[in-house]
């Protein structure tokens, strides 16, 4: 069997196996006598018997002139489009005069056929031979040996032929048929990829909320601090204020330490948040503005940290008040509050409007923030959680699966099991054999 190894043939050797077809042609020609190619719609040979049976005499001389091999090219793209064409054997005469029948391939957008043959059905007559000689002109042939090899070729009847052509089709349809079988396979691994993909971009979603959280530990408890001072500012606790404003200075000059942009930044941050305060406690918002003003361009040309911590501590003498907290950190607290209500409470049966509730939100508008935050909605978080829990109790050899289940909050051991694999992959009890 050759099967070409060019562009040509790519498709072929992708959806049916070389095996099936040497195969199924070696059978064919074995059991007729007679040579069979696979060509595709450009003409050109994808696969041939070539090992089996040679081409006849007459044809191997047509073909050793370049022009004869272009003739018998053009012959098989004709045949190769007819017979796509109408999805039947089509039986056809070559350039040179001989029957042959072509057998069409189509998978999808790709076209080819089985073409067998160069026979006569009849004895070859003197006007067939003088066809011959006219046809041969201009190649270069020894005419005589070419008339001579003519009178050799094999006769069939027409209804051997069409009995021929009929065998070949079936041939072809199994081909088809496997190379279906393929393309189906491809279909089912492409959409089963398509879900596992929307099932690890979920998966990663809930990762990545659950990183995000982490990340924000230190941001969170600095937001605290700053929540607290507020609220000492406001109520005009000094000492208590002070002591809240000397954390959050060592927090700063800890964590921005030499980029004194920075730490003057955060120290702006922190007089607003002061200075807000103390109009709500009272303060006359006119002062309160003006001083701003005045400790705006102090602070410019300061170029020390500790020069600036000590700056602003001076500063919190004269603004004692409360703070408005923006939408953003009210909005950052009550999701971090949100996501430790969960939890604490995944194995027990929570709705989005029981943790609305908890962080005084409607339940549209926290489901919104928290998505926005973190990238996965409340139930994601939820399950992801339940999962991490159950993943962990899987690994304890006490615990079989149906306590696992209840105990990472699935009623239902059937539905955790399809939701365990629907994130990890791999069911639950195969998570619990590879982790034992």
């Amino acid at each position: 069997m050759n099967i070409t190894q060019g562009k040509g043939s790519h498709w072929l050797g992708k959806l049916v196996e070389r095996n099936l077809l040497e195969k199924m042609l070696c059978s064919f020609s074995k059991s007729t006598g007679l040579k069979a190619i696979l060509v595709d719609t450009q003409g050109n040979t994808l696969v041939s018997t070539d090992n089996e049976i040679q081409d006849c005499r007459f044809c191997k001389m047509i073909r050793a002139d370049e022009l004869g091999a272009k003739k018998c090219k053009r012959s098989y793209v004709r045949a190769c489009i007819e017979a796509a064409k109408y999805g039947e054997p089509y039986i056809f005469r070559c350039h040179a005069g001989l029957i042959m029948w072509a057998a069409p391939i189509l998978l999808e957008e790709h076209v080819g056929s089985i073409i067998c043959g160069q026979v006569l059905m009849w004895e070859p007559e003197d006007y067939f031979l003088d066809e011959i000689e006219e046809m041969v002109k201009g190649l270069d042939v020894d005419v005589n040996a070419v008339k001579w090899s003519a009178a050799q070729l094999p006769i069939m009847s027409s209804d051997k032929v069409q009995a021929a052509a009929d065998l070949l089709f079936i041939v072809a349809n199994q081909i088809m048929k496997s190379g279906w079988t393929v393309l189906e396979q491809r279909r089912k691994i492409a959409a089963q990829q398509a879900r596992l993909a929307e099932e690890i971009q979920a998966r990663k979603r809930a990762e990545v909320a659950m990183r995000t959280l982490e990340s924000r530990a230190f941001s969170v408890y600095s937001l605290d601090k700053e929540y607290e001072l507020r609220t000492k500012v406001r109520n005009g606790e000094k000492q208590a204020a002070q002591q809240l404003l000397d954390h959050i200075l060592v927090d700063i000059a800890e964590k921005h330490s030499g980029n004194i942009d920075t730490v003057k930044t955060r120290i702006v941050e922190l007089v607003v948040i002061i200075s807000r305060a103390a109009v709500d406690g009272g303060a006359d918002l006119n002062d309160i503005l003006h001083l701003n003003s005045v400790y705006y361009r102090e602070l410019l040309e300061m170029t020390d940290t500790d020069e600036i911590c000590l700056w602003a501590k001076s500063i919190l003498d004269t603004f004692m008040g409360r703070v408005l907290d923006n939408k953003d950190q009210k909005n950052l607290q009550a999701i971090q509050k949100a996501a430790d209500y969960i939890q604490r409470n995944y194995n027990k049966k929570i709705t989005i409007d029981e943790i609305a509730q908890v962080v005084y939100l409607s339940p549209c508008y926290l489901s919104r923030i928290f998505k926005q935050s973190l990238g996965c909605t409340l139930m994601e978080y939820l399950t992801q959680i339940r999962i991490e829990r159950a993943k962990i109790m899987l690994r304890n050899p006490k615990y079989n699966i149906m306590q696992v289940a209840e105990e990472s909050g699935f009623e239902d051991p059937g539905y955790f099991t399809r939701v365990f694999k629907k994130i990890e992959g791999i069911t639950p009890s195969r998570f619990k054999q590879n982790a034992l």
